[in-house]
């Protein structure tokens, strides 16, 4: 069985680890770098991209996070997620973990008031449309050669993409009682090992 590593220092790590238990998947809660060698993968949620990279730094995440992500550790990144991974940001700041080949737009749909939801088809996902909820959410404006998109807005955004073992969204699937992208995360993890 998997267990799934949620970064829980800022952001909305809770719902994820119930949108987990909902799937059977075991949740631990990682502040800690240490942590990460009891967890077979990572989510970083959605919350403040630039608090959360600023904890990342002061809790000494950042260099073990690019280790274990060059190693093939599963690392998922959620909404400000997706921005904390990227290998590039349109912003001045936060300075990202350059994890994955992409370049992200923060907050791209504009403020909490053009908060939305959309239906879009995931590639890897069975079974019809994911109803993905945006707030203040990034798009991917570039992906590197080795980045696959997964899913496209109507007007062509990319708002999910995978490079290897590492998974991106620009929405937040914890917000809704669709387990799909949890349970398309954890089919990762047990392919990883």
């Amino acid at each position: 069985m998997v267990r799934v590593g949620v970064l829980a220092v800022q952001g909305d790590f809770i719902e994820h680890s119930h949108a987990l238990k909902r799937v059977g998947v075991e949740s631990v809660e990682v502040r800690l770098p240490e942590q990460l060698d009891s967890v077979d993968g990572l989510i970083i949620p959605g919350g403040e991209s630039t608090t959360i990279v600023q904890l990342i730094d002061i809790y000494k995440f950042r260099d073990s996070l690019r280790a274990k992500s060059s190693e093939g550790f599963p690392i998922w990144g959620t909404c400000a997620g997706m921005i904390v991974m990227a290998s590039e940001l349109t912003d001045k700041r936060p300075d990202p973990l350059k994890l994955m080949d992409i370049v992200v737009t923060r907050n791209a749909f504009g403020r909490q008031v053009d908060s939305f939801e959309a239906d879009i088809d995931v590639s890897g996902i069975n079974d019809g449309p994911f109803r993905a909820v945006f707030i203040r959410a990034p798009i991917v404006t570039k992906v590197g050669k080795k980045v696959k998109i997964l899913a496209e807005l109507d007007n062509g955004n990319a708002v999910a993409v995978q490079q290897n073992n590492l998974l991106a969204t620009a929405f937040h699937p914890e917000l809704t009682n669709d387990s799909r992208m949890h349970l398309l995360f954890a089919k990762m993890i047990e392919d990883s090992t």
